[in-house]
This record gives structure tokens, sequence and C-alpha cells, in this order.
């Protein structure tokens, strides 16, 4: 732990998202949005323009705290998220992570043969201070209005953009490493996995509430090789998590976009939550992994483009597809509402008021509590 003392906060208001992680019944369905803090808001794009640039904005922590909270100031949602980005883990390993306007990440130094490979280790969690300061400032911040998730991209993803020193259309640098060398995949992975449970378990001795990981490339794996190049190296940092801190249980959830293929088996990882992409059904899903964890999804964010009436059927759809939530004493199936991925920058913030809306109102129908 690289923080001077543990911080001391709020008591918790809304525990609704909590709760729903640990398949406890609620009197709605919670929801939150991958990329909530983001380009969609003006007011986003205005502290964007104050910072100068993306790792101005993430790593100042004045700018992340306000950023973090301006969708909270703006929808009733009930979860806030971190503001940071998947990448600063690599950068800490001194890869020199920079976001060009309109091309994503890169990286000036990528890991593709044994001297790179040989150079990894796990990070000094100093350098990433500024991230921790983040997460009790945005805690602090929150006053106890909602959760505070923390979350880092899983070993796979960030090893994706290591290998490839950017974002990828075919994946090609790093699975040719995969099939050609996969000892050195193995072994960046293995340093992977211990950063991101040792950056996480900072995460919530800082005050984060919940934890997230990313696979953000995990679906672009073939059968087999996702079991062994992404699952494992999960599996092996949810086994390092802290289950508990300071008395209070702290949920973990999985995403794997396009990994509904594989929720036999994701379903018996160590966490509490399955996060799932809009091509996943819901109704198999929770026949499949509701008996042990909640369910976290899944509407097309594209679907945010239509008229508010048409992204009220909708919600309905998905909240309808999941069927009736666990109700009552003790633990039962339970859902929280999201997005299949990140918000859309171009998406109207009108259209997600309507989301917000229409998720609470007939969450609460479904459960007679109109």
């Amino acid at each position: 732990m690289t923080t001077t003392s543990t911080p001391s906060f709020a008591p918790l208001q809304n525990d609704t998202f909590l709760r729903a992680c640990l398949r406890q019944a609620t009197d709605y369905t919670p929801m939150w949005m991958m990329r909530q803090a983001g380009r969609f808001l003006p007011e986003y794009r205005a502290t964007r323009a104050k910072a100068g640039s993306f790792m101005g904005l993430a790593t100042n922590v004045d700018y992340a705290t306000e950023v973090t909270l301006q969708p909270l100031d703006r929808f009733p949602i009930d979860a806030a998220i971190l503001f940071s980005d998947i990448l600063t883990v690599p950068d800490a390993m001194g890869l020199g992570l920079s976001f060009a306007m309109g091309e994503g990440p890169k990286f000036a130094h990528s890991v593709r043969d044994e001297a790179a490979v040989a150079k990894l280790e796990v990070p000094d969690m100093a350098k990433l201070q500024y991230v921790f300061d983040a997460v009790t400032s945005i805690r602090k911040a929150l006053n106890g209005r909602v959760p505070l998730i923390g979350f880092s991209g899983s070993p796979w993803t960030l090893a994706c953009y290591m290998v490839e020193g950017a974002g990828s259309d075919d994946y090609r640098l790093v699975k040719t490493m995969m099939y050609s060398r996969p000892d050195l995949m193995h072994k960046i992975l293995e340093i992977n996995a211990d950063a991101v449970a040792l950056y996480l378990n900072t995460q919530i001795e800082a005050g984060a509430q919940a934890v997230m990981v990313f696979d953000s490339w995990g679906g672009v794996l073939a059968d087999g090789a996702f079991q062994e190049f992404s699952l494992a190296y999960t599996r092996r940092v949810l086994a390092k998590l802290h289950k508990t801190w300071l008395g209070a249980t702290i949920p973990s959830i999985v995403f794997t976009k396009g990994g509904a293929l594989w929720l036999d088996e994701m379903e018996q990882l160590d966490c509490n939550a399955l996060g799932l992409d809009w091509t996943a059904n819901l109704t198999k899903a929770r026949i499949i992994a509701g008996g042990s964890k909640a369910l976290q999804g899944n509407l097309d964010p594209n679907v945010l483009f239509a008229p508010p009436e048409t992204i009220e059927a909708e919600v309905i759809k998905v909240l309808n597809a999941f069927g009736t939530p666990h109700s009552g004493p003790g633990f039962g199936p339970t859902h929280i509402f999201n997005l299949g991925h990140g918000i859309s920058q171009h998406t109207p913030p009108e259209h997600v008021a309507a989301l917000v809306e229409a998720v609470h109102k007939h969450s609460r129908l479904m459960r007679g509590a109109c």
C-alpha cells in the first residue's frame, strides 16, 4: 500500500449497486454505464480542454474527481467509476503511454521480443499514486451518495496493447507471439496478472468499494486460447484480490467483450458478477450463471441514438430478458443494468436521461414496488 494512512469516509446512502453485486434483493435494478464519465457530456469536454490532454486529465486528482462526479450530477445513476485508463499499468512499466487526438492510445516502446519481455516487472505502485489519490479524493467527494468502482484492464487485454503498441484491428502481432512463442506470452501475462492484482488491491485500500476487470479483447481469442491466455490469468488476478477491506465486502466484476460463449466456464470464476455485451442472451445467461453470479449488462450502446420511446422499449426488453430478480432474504439471481460496452461520445445526454428513468421505473414495476 502506497497511501500513508487509511482514509475515513462518509457512510453509504445508496447501496443498491453493491447489494445487487452480492446477489441480495433490491427495490429496483441499479444501473451505471461504462465510460459514463466521458465525451458525450459537454461538461466533460470543457474539463478535458482545461486539462490540455487526456493524460493531463487522468493524472490530475482534482480533474479526475470532477469528471467522475459529472454524470452523477446529471443522472440518478447508482455507482461512480474511477476516471482513469486501463493502460496506466503498462505505462508504469515504462512503455511510454500517450494519446494523440483522434488516434487513441499508443506506446513508445512495444513488447515484441525476449529482450523486451525480460525488462518487464510488476511496477512500483508509487508510480501510480495519482490513481490512488484520485480514488480517495472521489470517494470523499461522493460523500456516501453511491459506491465507487475501481478497475483495471485484464492481463490479456493489457498484453494486446503492449505487444501491438496501440489498438489493433486484427491482433496480428500479439497472436503471432501467442502462437509462435507462447512462453513469452505467458511470461507477459504472469507479470500483468500480478501487477493488476496489486493495482486493484491498492485501489481498494484507497477507497474503491468494488472492482472490475475489463477483458475488453478476450473475445478475439479462439476457443481454447481464451481459456489458456485470458481466463487463466483473470483467475490469477481474482485469487489475489481483497475480498473484504476494513470490514466491508468488496465485490468484483469481470467483463469479457464477446465472452458469452464461455459463460459456463466464467461462472466458475471467484468473482461476484459477470458483465455481458449486447450479443449475450440474458435469459440463457441467467440459467447458466445466475445461480452463483450477478449479471451486468447488456443494452446495445447504439440504442441510445434512437428516440426516447424506443430506448424505453429496448430497456423493457433487457429487463424482461433477465426476468424478475431475486426478492426477499438470502441470495438469488440479480441484475445490474449497463450498456454492452462503453457509451459512444456522440450520444445525446437527454437520451441517457431517458435510459436511466426507464430502467428505474420499469424495474420497480417488475417488483410491484411502483
